[in-house]
């Protein structure tokens, strides 16, 4: 069979299971504008399609989601017709709805089947939106239609698909009842067999230091740093946290930029605001334990986890981290927000600590009792990779999982 994935950053969610069909012996393509040529990756035939932001546009400020995904389903369908013409036609078509990539493909392809990954589904209220008093807008006018503009290519998307599928019971049932009877729950994996603790393990990252798990390593992961992740409660714990603990060493891995939310209103980076805001309260020996290491590769990533003692996971109710999941599949002790997606895949004092995502002192109380107990740190650790072993494990489970899903969404219609 033929399958077309649709990813603006491929491989993203689908970096299994596109390569595991190829392998099958299917013809497996992947549009993305991500790359600037044509290439191959794990058997599967990258093609390229360029795309710029749109400038310049007088819209109301609600449209502006709507907007991009209107642009970027346009230049997508100009590709897919081109991709027509020289002769492709998938029997699936398989893309992320973030996007709008899909929005059009129906006018090229009217006979493929379309699955669709759905991460998630914004609400006023039960999620992100005024989670965090500190950045809440309670007054705000025509937060309903706003949410209704962020979510219509999404749902248009869906709508059109076959099947959707979404990663967690969380982010699934965020979708409205007439939407979420369409999803699937499928993880996209975890492969434990490379994600796994290494007693062995040395982590050495130029310019900043070398770790074994002989030290007191304290890990904190954002993609990019901002407060949807808790970067800003990160560090408002760090003073106490390096006062407590004066042999700590802390590695914060993420970019400057924005994966969600806004930038700091006064302009700048979270990162250059949150280290404004407490450098003052950390003395010049404790900040030299701090190391910030920006985007690191992913070999140097897996060994941040393995080597870590503690690892930090805080989340707003959103879309989960594959780090979350990936933190335990290397028997991490982990104290992570008491917040709804955690709770779906964390148990408190079994797999994890749980803590108020904005609860400081409890969250400093979390990080030194473990770092204080060897034999919780093992058994918690233990605990957390049986978990993702038994419910997220790549090839013993979910794979197996997204296979039966093809199956279905490619199976003949009666």
């Amino acid at each position: 069979m033929v399958f077309l994935f649709l990813h603006q950053n491929f491989p993203g969610q689908f970096a299994h299971l596109a390569p595991a069909l190829a392998a099958k012996g299917h013809q497996v393509f992947a549009l993305s504008s991500r790359f600037s040529k044509p290439d191959t990756w794990r058997g599967v035939r990258l093609i390229p399609y360029a795309y710029d932001e749109p400038k310049d546009q007088k819209l109301h400020p609600w449209l502006n989601t709507m907007n991009r995904a209107v642009d970027r389903g346009t230049v997508v369908l100009r590709a897919a017709l081109a991709l027509k013409a020289r002769g492709l036609k998938p029997d699936a078509i398989i893309a992320h709805s973030g996007w709008g990539e899909a929005l059009f493909l129906r006018e090229v392809w009217p006979d493929a089947r379309i699955g669709i990954f759905c991460e998630f589904f914004y609400a006023t209220e039960g999620a992100d939106v005024d989670f965090d008093p500190e950045f809440a807008n309670p007054n705000e006018l025509g937060r309903g239609p706003r949410m209704m503009f962020k979510n219509m290519a999404m749902r248009m998307q869906l709508e059109q698909a076959d099947a959707g599928i979404s990663p967690t019971h969380w982010q699934a049932d965020s979708h409205p009842p007439e939407l979420r009877q369409r999803l699937t729950v499928l993880h996209d994996g975890i492969d434990t067999d490379a994600i796994r603790p290494d007693p062995e393990v040395r982590l050495t990252l130029e310019g900043h230091g070398s770790w074994t798990r002989d030290d007191e390593v304290v890990t904190f992961v954002n993609r990019n740093l901002e407060p949807y992740r808790g970067f800003h409660v990160f560090m408002r714990i760090l003073p106490e946290l390096l006062r407590r603990r004066p042999k700590a060493q802390v590695i914060v891995v993420g970019e400057d930029g924005l994966s969600y939310g806004s930038p700091p209103k006064e302009g700048g980076t979270w990162k250059d605001k949150m280290i404004a805001e407490v450098r003052g309260c950390i003395p010049d020996a404790d900040w030299a334990r701090v190391h910030f290491v920006g985007r690191v590769a992913r070999g140097d990533f897996t060994r941040l986890l393995q080597v870590a003692r503690v690892h930090l996971y805080l989340t707003y109710p959103f879309v989960l981290s594959w780090s979350a999941l990936e933190a335990m599949a290397c028997e991490a002790a982990i104290v992570a927000s008491d917040t709804a997606p955690v709770r779906e895949v964390m148990r408190h004092d079994e797999t994890a600590l749980l803590v108020d995502f904005f609860d400081k002192e409890r969250m400093v109380d979390a990080i030194d009792r473990l770092l204080s107990d060897p034999d919780k740190r093992r058994a918690m650790g233990k605990a957390a990779r049986a978990h993702v072993v038994d419910h997220y494990d790549l090839k013993r489970v979910c794979l197996p999982k997204q296979f039966e899903w093809v199956d279905a969404l490619v199976a003949p219609r009666h």
